[in-house]
């Protein structure tokens, strides 16, 4: 059945016959606590109820009880039996009381210990935080005489290729597998094919598959799933239906599968069409598949359904409590989300980044700050997830004594720097006003990916450094990365910035014609921006009118500024009245046409409007503006009160006023500071 998947693999030059580690010291001092219930290891094999010893140590509760029994076996000679010293190895491998280091005592001072006794001991490794070891009792296996590995073996291997994503390992494996026959195995062929899609190979998976004449439900699903995983939600569908074509009845691994693809999909009328097939067919509603449904009627909108779900399970694991915050977050109810993430019995990192990440997404950063500062009060350890969502926080307020800050915190406790992480600390440091830092960051970073040029792109944009953004971005291309929207919008604001209008026409038409995008409206008002700025306005207002699109007010609004700037009122009065169609209340339109009128000095218009705004009870919404002092983000807008040392405040700035007013009128006395006196020392 693996022939032809084995002549593909021998093809590959760089992977060896069997690559299986080197190493046989089995190291398990290490091993931390176990993340699943373990095993039932128990059995009722006849010989054991009916030896005292073999029935008594069914009831064992500690390894120091273990202990005891096995002295006993040593004395009576039991422990001779094959049988009898495989039962001591599973109670070490699999319980509830498990030690692994006296696991690997027992099997390796056993004469000629059968193979059930290796192939619990692989288990007990595989299902440990040290699954590599499991490879290493493999080699030792293959080193004893008259011991061979047998169909129960190869899939735990395969698994532990498939947890490490140790490919080329797996692919060493099969060759044993092949050489010893048993490819037409059901268990093994599900084995490997679980292993190639876990790693990533859906090809070779649908390989083997294909080639498989001992297929079953197990195989389809591992198949499914896949390509769910891979984020291929239509050919999972696909598969699922060829599946129903041949016969086979869905169980719920497979629904769970069919559901996430509708999720992935945004298809509310077949997730409903699976959840009705779900019950019809009297399918249990496992808490996984729960916890699918729940998340595919989030993605879809319908927080409703979900949240029936929600209320409906007995048993909520830390999956269905994360996925109906993060819904309710992602739909912007942030306080719906909070109250349920406070009812949690038990919160790890994992649901703090969802709603900490439910904030940045709505823009509310400073509350984003403020959960992470109670999340560390409850001395929940951070990852790179709330990282990167707390440097997003920090980038939407300017709050670079927070970002400096946390990028500390990633260096003093080593958490990995991975692209995300690096990235989102490129762009901390741009958008808080340290280019040159981004610039030391971007450089340092072991990977980077397109988002990662993009964001130090966009940065340069953003100080106004045109050339070093085309550079960068030349260099981002040679490198064979793909630029997406976000990078032309970046490119396309630098050539705002630097007055480059032709390069600006060059990059805009490389979009659809180089790389296959299409303009959005962000790239249309950067565009009339830049040709704006240029005094192009009728080049700007053509590019207007020849838009896929219809424009909105921020395009509109890019060639009202420029009208504005080049003084031309007759174009500025179509531009203005096309904004005023499309957000009548918008106060910044009428102020700035009132000033183009009061600058073109035609008063009588400029009352106009001011008139017009009031008849239709328009107010100037005022600006508000940000500070950081001592870490702490603070806001204001004109004339607040509402900080408790505003009166302090406001002398401040009298006194500072006063300074100024005193400055400009001092005649230029070099060296002579004495008149910039102690008031402001005061102030300050």
């Amino acid at each position: 059945m693996f022939i032809l998947f084995l002549v593909r693999l021998r093809s590959q030059r760089s992977i060896p016959k069997a690559s299986l580690p080197s190493s046989l010291n089995v190291h398990t001092r290490s091993l931390l606590p176990h993340k699943e219930n373990p095993i039932n290891w128990n059995t009722n094999h006849s010989f054991v109820l009916s030896n005292p010893l073999l029935s008594l140590l069914e009831k064992c509760k500690s390894i120091y009880q273990l202990k005891q029994i096995q002295s006993q076996m040593v004395l009576t000679g039991l422990i001779s039996d094959g049988f009898a010293s495989s039962r001591l190895i599973s109670f070490c491998a699999i319980s509830e009381w498990r030690d692994l280091d006296y696991c690997t005592k027992i099997l390796f001072n056993t004469r000629n210990p059968n193979s059930f006794s290796w192939n619990v001991a692989i288990r007990g490794f595989l299902d440990s935080e040290i699954p590599r070891e499991a490879v290493v009792l493999y080699k030792k296996v293959l080193q004893c005489d008259g011991i061979k590995p047998d169909n129960y073996t190869f899939p735990l291997l395969f698994k532990a290729c498939a947890r490490l994503s140790l490919i080329r390992l797996g692919n060493g494996i099969l060759g044993h597998v092949l050489h010893l026959g048993f490819d037409s195995d059901v268990f093994v062929s599900n084995a490997v094919i679980h292993m190639l899609v876990s790693c990533g190979d859906l090809e070779g998976a649908r390989k083997v598959f294909d080639e498989s004449c001992v297929r079953d439900l197990v195989s389809w699903n591992s198949m499914i799933n896949g390509y769910v995983r891979r984020g291929s939600a239509c050919e999972a569908l696909n598969f699922y239906r060829e599946m129903q074509v041949e016969g086979i009845k869905p169980d719920e691994v497979t629904m769970i599968g069919v559901v996430s693809s509708c999720a992935q999909l945004e298809d509310l009328d077949l997730g409903r069409e699976s959840h009705r097939y779900i019950e019809e067919n009297g399918l249990k509603l496992t808490i996984s598949l729960t916890n699918a449904l729940m998340d595919m009627y989030m993605k879809c909108g319908n927080l409703e359904e979900a949240r029936k779900l929600f209320d409906s399970m007995t048993n909520k694991t830390m999956v269905s409590w994360t996925t109906i915050i993060v819904g309710y977050a992602k739909s912007g109810l942030l306080d719906m989300a909070r109250k349920i993430f406070y009812a949690m019995p038990d919160k790890d990192v994992v649901p703090w980044n969802a709603m900490i990440g439910g904030y940045v997404q709505a823009n509310c950063g400073k509350e984003a700050l403020a959960l992470f500062n109670e999340m560390q009060a409850m001395n929940i350890k951070p990852d790179e997830v709330t990282m990167v969502n707390c440097l997003s926080a920090c980038s939407q307020l300017g709050a670079l004594n927070v970002g400096i800050w946390i990028h500390h915190y990633i260096e003093k406790y080593e958490l990995s720097l991975n692209v995300a992480l690096g990235t989102a600390l490129v762009d901390m440091y741009a958008k808080c006003g340290k280019i040159s830092k981004a610039l030391q960051v971007f450089q340092e970073l072991p990977r980077r990916n397109s988002l990662t040029w993009t964001a130090i792109i966009c940065g340069l944009a953003l100080h106004g450094n045109a050339y070093d953004a085309i550079a960068y971005f030349s260099e981002m291309i040679d490198s064979n990365l793909v630029p997406d929207e976000v990078t032309f919008l970046g490119l396309l604001s630098a050539c705002c910035h630097g007055g480059l209008v032709e390069e600006g026409r060059k990059y805009f038409a490389q979009m659809s014609s180089k790389f296959n995008l299409s303009p959005k409206l962000k790239h249309y008002s950067c565009m009339v921006d830049l040709l704006g700025r240029a005094g192009l306005l009728e080049e700007a207002e053509a590019l207007i009118k020849s838009m896929s699109m219809e424009a909105d007010a921020v395009v509109w609004g890019a060639l009202f500024f420029a009208c504005r700037i080049h003084g031309n009122v007759l174009m500025g009065e179509r531009v203005a009245s096309k904004l005023l169609q499309l957000d009548p209340h918008d106060s910044g339109i009428y102020v700035l046409l009132a000033n183009m009128y009061g600058e073109a000095e035609m008063w009588e218009e400029a009352r106009k409007v001011r008139k017009m705004m009031r008849q239709r009870g328009v107010e100037k919404t005022p600006g508000c503006s940000s500070i950081e002092v001592n870490g702490i983000v603070y806001e204001f807008i004109v004339r607040d009160k509402s900080h408790p040392q505003s009166e302090q405040i406001y002398e401040c700035l009298i006194q500072l006023t006063r300074q100024l007013e005193l400055v400009e009128c001092m005649p230029d006395f070099p060296g002579d500071n004495s008149l910039v006196g102690s008031n402001f020392d005061r102030c300050i």
